[in-house]
């Protein structure tokens, strides 16, 4: 009895506690679920996933790599609002900070005629010394203004190239503005005139480094055109310009469409300069073009403010006198009207020339007909041989009387106007001048017209026939950008591409003919920015794709300097898989990819209006690395 009644309240007490236990580790499950649950929900909601939770016991467990300390403690400061504060556990790392990213290394260089100006972040290891000393040799006062700062990091990739040329370009160039950073180099200048323009753009493109991103905006300042010259015709050929000179555009626009609508047909230019005697020119030249289209036939010249309406031989005198009253009362005041209505020509006047001169295309000049001195004879042929040369001329002149008192001044004006052509035949009578003949360059025909309006006077008449002819190609001319690019792009295809050894950047035996082929073209390229790309296919790591194409473009590179061709602005660039030309699903499209392709390098041309000193003198306008407009010249190399 007494053992029994022992033991029920001894089993009761372990039956309470067995239950107990089991009650309080549900509770506690309960609790780990739903603190672990209620917490996922909100790290998801918070876009904050990296993080991992884990719950044990009344403990929350946070663990993860947080992308930065802020984000850490926006977790822990979120879990605080879902659990009890002294529950979380933080066990989460951070991110290693790859410390502060150097600064954008960039200068800016201003040259004029007052010195040279120079301002921006370079890297202190640059050596600041020897770049002022430097642009203190270039300048005129040997001064410089040198706002540079300095950021203790080590030079970006490129820089120092790009400042070397930076001032070696400044060489070239007395007035410019210079903007430089380690892959871009803008250059803003202007040329005096356009040739000089086009001699400055080749001779920057081949000095840059072919791994630089270049462009250039050179603008070719306006010419002075002294005397300011208009002269148009309307003979049986139809009317046309000799010489035409404006302002501006606008001027411009409104002669040419005065002229077209006295009939000319075809293309016509003007030429933009400055020395405009007016800015009523447009309207003095469309009055006067007008005028002449009603009277039919004939010239006007316009030099400077003077204006010379020449009639056709038998126009009507009434409508003659008409045309005549009516431009001028319409003309600008600081313009002038000399009109002429020729007599019917003599019986007489009809016959040979008296003076003329001949210039035949191996130089030679002859000078016959009529002088009217022996001092005026000697004057014209020792200023024939100034001109041509003293072994070039033969005088066969005679002196005579009864000519007119500015003969010596018309043959003279005509010998000069002849030494600006190739070819040509002068003709001088008492009533008229006539030259005829070509030249190699566009702009003569203004040129001799606006010089002969200057020499002879507003009350004389003159005759031009005067063509154009492209200069012939002068031997041995290097091949122009393009048609290297073509002929490089030819040899692959037709001769065959560039192998190499499988696996390798060994240059296959049999591509050397290819290769020899590739640098004879090169040498007759002349200096060039050329980029020799490798290419592969996708088989294989990427990263050992990379690395072989760029093992075969240098191994092109090597080829080519053993073949003694200068490649100072060669550079061998590898870009692996990721520029294919085929798919890499079938061995010919893989047989494709795998390729050396030749790129030439040109300079991207800036789109912006004119500029002037002062603009250059006003802070750069961004250049991004991504501009759309560089004009490159590829070639293919399958």
């Amino acid at each position: 009895m007494r053992l029994s009644s022992l033991l029920i309240p001894i089993l009761t007490f372990a039956v309470a506690g067995g239950v107990s236990l089991i009650a309080a580790s549900f509770a506690v499950s309960a609790v780990e679920r739903n603190s672990e649950t209620a917490l996922r929900r909100a790290l998801d909601e918070g876009n904050m996933g990296w993080a991992e939770v884990t719950a044990d016991g009344l403990r929350v467990l946070l663990q993860g790599t947080a992308p930065d300390e802020a984000s850490r403690f926006s977790v822990i400061s979120l879990a605080g609002t879902i659990v009890d504060a002294t529950r979380v556990i933080d066990d989460m790392s951070v991110t290693p900070s790859k410390g502060i990213a150097p600064p954008r290394f960039s200068a800016e260089i201003l040259r004029n005629h007052s010195g040279i100006s120079i301002i921006g972040l370079i890297p202190a290891a640059s050596s600041r010394a020897d770049l002022l000393r430097q642009l203190t040799g270039l300048g005129a006062s040997g001064q410089v203004a040198d706002l540079l700062e300095t950021a203790a990091y080590p030079a970006p990739k490129g820089w120092d190239a790009a400042l070397r040329y930076a001032t070696s370009a400044l060489e070239l160039l007395p007035r410019a503005k210079i903007s430089v950073d380690a892959e871009t180099i803008k250059i803003t200048t202007m040329a005096v005139s356009a040739a000089e323009k086009e001699l400055l753009q080749e001779r920057l493109t081949r000095m840059a480094p072919p791994e630089l991103h270049l462009v250039l905006d050179i603008t070719a300042a306006r010419p002075v055109i002294t005397p300011f010259t208009l002269r148009f015709l309307i003979d049986a050929e139809g009317p046309r310009f000799d010489a035409c000179s404006a302002e501006s555009p606008e001027s411009r626009d409104a002669i040419l469409s005065a002229a077209r609508a006295a009939g000319l047909q075809g293309r016509a230019d003007c030429i933009i300069g400055m020395g405009v005697p007016s800015p009523k020119w447009a309207r003095a030249s469309g009055l006067s073009i007008a005028s002449l289209a009603a009277l039919g036939q004939g010239t006007v010249t316009i030099a400077n403010a003077d204006i010379t309406l020449v009639a056709a031989e038998g126009s009507d005198p009434a409508l003659f006198d008409k045309v005549v009253g009516e431009l001028e009362n319409a003309l600008p005041e600081v313009f002038a009207l000399h009109a002429v209505l020729p007599s019917p020509a003599s019986e007489e006047a009809g016959g040979t020339p008296l003076f003329t001169a001949t210039l035949s295309p191996e130089g030679q000049v002859q000078l016959r007909g009529r002088i009217d001195s022996d001092i005026s004879r000697d004057i014209s042929s020792s200023y024939a041989k100034a001109r041509f040369g003293s072994d070039q001329v033969h005088t066969a002149t005679r002196v005579v009387g009864d000519l007119p008192a500015d003969w010596p001044v018309r043959v003279l004006a005509g010998l000069e106007a002849l030494s600006h052509l190739e070819r040509g035949a002068l003709a001088v009578t008492p009533d008229n001048l006539q030259l005829r003949g070509m030249s190699h360059r566009e702009d003569t025909l203004a040129d001799v017209s606006g010089f002969l309006s200057a020499k002879l006077g507003e009350a004389e008449s003159y005759e031009l026939a005067i063509t154009y002819e492209k200069p012939p190609e002068p031997k041995d001319q290097p091949l122009t950008a393009e048609l290297c690019a073509t002929q490089l792009s030819a040899v692959q295809r037709d001769s065959g591409k560039i192998s190499f050894e499988p696996g390798s950047a060994t240059v296959a035996a049999g591509s050397s003919i290819v290769l020899d082929q590739i640098a004879g073209i090169l040498e007759r390229c002349g200096p060039v920015r050329l980029e020799i790309q490798g290419h592969t296919d996708s088989q294989g790591r990427e990263g050992m794709n990379q690395t072989l194409s760029q093992s075969r473009a240098q191994s092109i590179l090597n080829e080519l300097r053993a073949r003694r061709i200068r490649t100072a602005a060669f550079i061998a660039t590898g870009y692996g898989e990721s520029a294919p030309i085929a798919s890499n699903d079938s061995e010919a499209g893989r047989e494709a990819n795998r390729r050396i392709e030749f790129r030439l390098i040109l300079p991207e041309t800036s789109v912006e209006g004119e500029t002037t000193l002062d603009a250059a003198a006003a802070p750069a306008s961004g250049v991004t690395d991504d501009a759309s407009s560089t004009t490159e010249q590829e070639t293919s190399g399958q």
